[in-house]
């Protein structure tokens, strides 16, 4: 009796195992990466029961629909409320390219390209949540900020103490920030008490409470950082409200610091930032904020600027980020300049990058010399042999510091900067924000920066690189086969 039981549990075991390999074979690969559904495939086939329960948890690379259904609202508003204003004054310096790309963002993120604008980069850590602060001193009906990682501390005390005193004079301040990055983070508990202590109205983004009816993919999470004042002033870019050093333990034991890039704007394109953030703060809190401040007039220096707002992220149909960045590399014509501190690109992206280094375009690529997450800085090191073979220029950010500033610069006409590495979970996973700039004051600003970073970095060449270590070529190839699901 007892054999035939076994035997039973045997061929019921076996049986489950095949349905699970061919159900895995016809649902995995639809609408998916194939690096991705080959990654998947692989889990599922060497570990079926354990691959399954990590697919079911984490496979779907989409917000829920109750979430894309509101981007979609937001969406149709942005296009509605924007019709017309997307037209901008055509130079004689206007690349031939640009029009294409300024439709293709449009029609993935809804953000027309506008004219008028200021923005102005700043790359100094400290000196950037004095800044934010000092404009935040400055608002009269609201206050904005959302960031991926936000933490009261000694360095951004001062963002905490002007949202404080905003509340006071009776600003509407609204905070937002990620919740599973923000569990992970040194004080979490006391943030939040401190920001209920100073009276703003804040919400976690992407909650992972399930006994509560919140879950989405847990490792689908909102990366943007975004402060918006009034309407008037608003800052972007890669800078999270923390400490440079994250107040890890094992980051200030290693002394590592980050160093980030932060643009501040002024004008219309201050309304398409806005945008993002009442997007974000409606699938949060199921409330539509109704508009706070009258349009912005554009400025009508000389120097002024079009900028386009490029939303991305798991609820959109598309992978808007990477779709723009490969537009851009395609109609380089002289130099591409990438700064990214986890770049483990797909497929698509070492094509045009390798295409446009055959093009006779000059291509440079800025990461950090060391890396804080090991999975990523092993799987990138992956990819560095065929870059320099191509002919890129990999400029190494010298240790301690984490090179964390998200930007590319195209000839002297365009350039991008924001919150999306170019790595899969970026382009996959995460909520991004990107803005794209005309103007060659502004590029010229850009250029300033990664000379910087040229002062401060040095050259990886293909000799040094041949000389390696088995160990690390060995961990570099085994971390890429897992990038696909990262």
């Amino acid at each position: 009796m007892q054999n035939d039981i076994n035997l039973a549990i045997t061929i019921f075991l076996f049986a489950l195992d095949f349905v699970i390999r061919v159900a895995a074979i016809i649902i995995v690969p639809r609408n998916r990466r194939p690096s991705s559904a080959l990654g998947w495939l692989l889990a599922i086939f060497l570990i079926p029961y354990i691959g399954v329960i990590l697919f079911l948890l984490i496979g779907s690379p989409r917000l829920g629909r109750k979430r894309r259904r509101r981007q979609a609202e937001i969406n149709q508003f942005i296009i509605d409320s924007t019709e017309g204003i997307d037209k901008v004054a055509h130079s004689a310096s206007w690349p031939a390219w640009l029009d294409s790309i300024v439709e293709l963002n449009r029609n993935l993120g809804a953000m027309p390209l506008v004219g008028g604008n200021t923005a102005h980069m700043q790359i100094d850590y400290e000196k950037t949540m004095l800044d934010i602060a000092a404009d935040i001193d400055k608002a009269k009906t609201f206050v904005h900020v959302e960031f991926y990682i936000l933490s009261s501390d000694p360095v951004t005390e001062p963002v905490f103490k002007a949202m404080q005193h905003a509340v006071a004079r009776g600003v509407e301040v609204r905070v937002l920030f990620d919740h599973v990055a923000a569990m992970r983070t040194v004080g979490y508990k006391a943030t939040k008490k401190r920001l209920t202590a100073i009276g703003v109205d804040w919400h976690l983004m992407l909650p992972f409470l399930p006994l509560q009816g919140k879950y989405e993919r847990p490792d689908l999470r909102n990366h943007r950082k975004l402060v918006i004042i009034d309407g008037v002033v608003g800052w972007m870019g890669s800078q999270n409200l923390i400490d440079s050093s994250y107040l890890k333990k094992s980051n200030i034991k290693r002394g590592l610091h980050w160093k980030d890039a932060m643009v501040r704007l002024q004008g219309p394109i201050v309304a398409g930032l806005n945008a993002i953030f009442i997007t974000d703060w409606y699938s949060e809190t199921d409330v539509l904020l109704t508009r706070e401040a009258e349009p912005i007039e554009a400025f009508h220096e000389k120097d002024t600027l079009d900028c386009q707002i490029v939303p991305s992220g798991p609820g959109f149909a598309s992978e808007n980020n990477l779709r723009l960045f490969l537009a851009l590399m395609y109609s380089a014509q002289e130099k591409i300049i990438i700064t990214s501190p986890y770049f483990v690109p797909d497929e698509s992206l070492m094509y045009a990058i390798t295409s446009a280094c055959q093009r006779g375009v000059r291509v440079e690529l800025f990461v950090s010399e060391i890396g804080d997450q090991a999975l990523v800085y092993h799987a990138q090191r992956s990819y560095y042999e065929a870059l320099l073979r191509a002919g890129v220029v990999i400029w190494l950010y010298k240790a301690p510091t984490i090179l964390h500033s998200k930007h590319m610069s195209i000839d002297d006409e365009v350039a991008v900067i924001g919150s999306s590495n170019m790595d899969m979970r970026s382009f996959s996973l995460n909520l991004e924000v990107s803005l794209m700039v005309r103007g060659e004051s502004f590029v010229q600003q850009m250029r300033e920066v990664e000379e910087a970073y040229r002062q401060d970095s040095r050259a990886l060449t293909l000799d040094e690189w041949e000389k390696q270590p088995l160990r690390s070529t060995v961990l570099d190839g085994l971390a890429r086969l897992t990038s696909s699901l990262q």
